[in-house]
Order: C-alpha cells, then sequence, then structure tokens
C-alpha cells in the first residue's frame, strides 16, 4: 500500500521523483527503491513523507483511508 500512495500522492502534486529524494536527502535511486516496492523508508522518512504531503503515517502505510 506505501508503494502506491506515494506514487499517487506524487503524481496528484505533479512532483518529480528527484524532487521527493532531494526532500529526504536520499539518492533519486533510493526514493525510486520506495516506490517500487525494493526499500522501504525509515521512520524519519516516513515522518518526512507524511509531513510533506500533510497526510497521517497511517494514511500512507494503508491502515486508514482517511489523509488527516
Amino acid at each position: 500500500m506505501l508503494t502506491e500512495r506515494l506514487k499517487q500522492l506524487r503524481n496528484e502534486r505533479r512532483f518529480y521523483q528527484r524532487e521527493l529524494a532531494e526532500y529526504l536527502g536520499v539518492s533519486v535511486r533510493t526514493y525510486q527503491f520506495y516506490e517500487s516496492g525494493h526499500n522501504e523508508p525509515n521512520i524519519k522518512s516516513l515522518i518526512a513523507l507524511a509531513d510533506f504531503y500533510n497526510v497521517t503515517i497511517d494514511y500512507l502505510v494503508g491502515r486508514t483511508d482517511e489523509r488527516n
């Protein structure tokens, strides 16, 4: 679910993977791994993504469909 939500939120806001990678301080390849499911973000990155998109971590990981 995380991979789908990351792609969905990024596309809704028309950001490039490069921009999210820069925001998180990771390589573009690392961020691509987050979206493809080959790797998962650590808790610090998960919090940063939730803050960036103004959603809850529960929403990002699929525990709820409520964004806030």
